[in-house]
């Protein structure tokens, strides 16, 4: 068990042990981030979901002495920190701020350190490079697999935050999701984006349009039920030939911008919990409108070509002819309410045409 910071340690499934077994703990907290389904001998199991994130006291120690906080998760490249990493950052601090903490994996070498890093980078203000260096002064083993350290850099330009919103953060989470679909996972549908229709109401407030911009939505045709708003567009780049996206490579497209093509008969979006996509696990299907049952468009985990000669994998697709669009757009900062453009039913454009932002149409 090694000091990183005052209060704070990186250390290995030993040192772990000899925190369960000690009468009076060195730590107040500890955070363990090891493979699910380990030894129930080396860690005490609730009866819960072994796969989500719990907060437990430990059986073998007082409880008013150590709290616990277990993450199963992987060592390798394909599994997701990002969507566990704000809980883990949340428990440090807190640890720091009433005790001490212990962040450990089985080697303290890869789990432990991204998770640590992680910490210092939004607590210091620091680099990816800069809080691996740092932390490599406490610990020189550590050394987080490639798959963590390209999330780190993910999260270092989301702002030290993990920002769902975010394309980027979008693209990664859908790339994740199709890994874990194809090595016959069962994916929870919590893992979706929310339903756009729940809070259809909020719309203004959750896009966060402001003066000068524009956004999106749109809904079912026929009932007029939102199916998706501009945050849940995933933009592709028209190019000729098949090719699939990846988070990393990607740059945001803009309306009216280099890559905007009006041969895109359709828009790509995440998958959502209104598409029931954790049914029956087939790989392809139809998406219809929840309330009416009208054909909305198709999915396939496998990918799907777009009308502009692009090829979306996997993709979630909702044909234009099937749905409506409509633009919320705020003219100033008076308060006043915001004003909305209905999409011409014939047309791939919208009224007025003097209107600019990120519009995925």
């Amino acid at each position: 068990m090694k000091k990183v910071r005052d209060r704070l340690f990186i250390g290995n499934i030993k040192d772990a042990a000899e925190v369960l077994t000690s009468s009076h703990p060195p730590v107040t907290h500890m955070l363990s981030l090891i493979t699910p389904n380990m030894d129930p001998l080396e860690f005490k199991q609730p009866a819960s979901d072994e796969d989500s994130p719990r907060v437990l006291n430990v059986a073998n120690v007082e409880v008013d002495k150590l709290e616990r906080k277990i993450v199963p998760i992987r060592d390798i490249e394909s599994q997701n920190l990002l969507d566990h990493l704000e809980g883990c950052l949340e428990f440090i601090e807190n640890g720091r701020s009433n005790g001490s903490v212990l962040v450990h994996c089985v080697a303290g070498v890869s789990r432990s350190a991204a998770v640590i890093t992680a910490y210092l980078m939004r607590l210091e203000r620091l680099t990816v490079d800069e809080a691996s260096a740092s932390l490599q002064q406490v610990s020189s083993k550590v050394y987080p697999n490639y798959g963590f350290m390209q999330q780190l850099q993910l999260f270092e330009e989301m702002g030290y935050v993990v920002d769902r919103k975010n394309l980027s953060f979008k693209k990664f989470h859908l790339e994740n999701l199709d890994e874990a679909f194809w090595r016959g996972e069962k994916i929870e549908n919590s893992r979706y984006a929310a339903d756009p229709a729940v809070n259809s109401n909020k719309f203004e407030e959750d896009v966060g349009v402001s003066s000068s911009q524009a956004s999106a939505q749109y809904s079912c045709k026929k009932c007029k039920r939102v199916v998706a708003c501009q945050e849940n567009v995933i933009p592709h780049e028209p190019v000729s030939g098949e090719s699939s996206f990846r988070w990393r490579r990607r740059d945001v497209r803009r309306w009216g911008g280099e890559h905007d093509d009006p041969a895109c008969t359709s828009i790509f979006v995440e998958p959502m919990q209104w598409m029931n996509l954790d049914g029956d696990g087939l790989h392809e299907g139809k998406l219809q409108c929840l309330n009416c049952e009208s054909r909305l468009g198709s999915f396939n985990w496998a990918g799907i070509p777009c009308s502009c000669g692009k090829r979306v994998t996997p993709a979630f697709q909702l044909h234009k002819c099937h749905i409506d669009s409509s633009l919320t757009v705020k003219t100033d900062s008076s308060g006043a309410e915001p004003m909305r453009y209905s999409h011409a039913s014939d047309s791939n454009t919208f009224t007025p045409t003097r209107l600019c932002g990120h519009l995925l149409v």
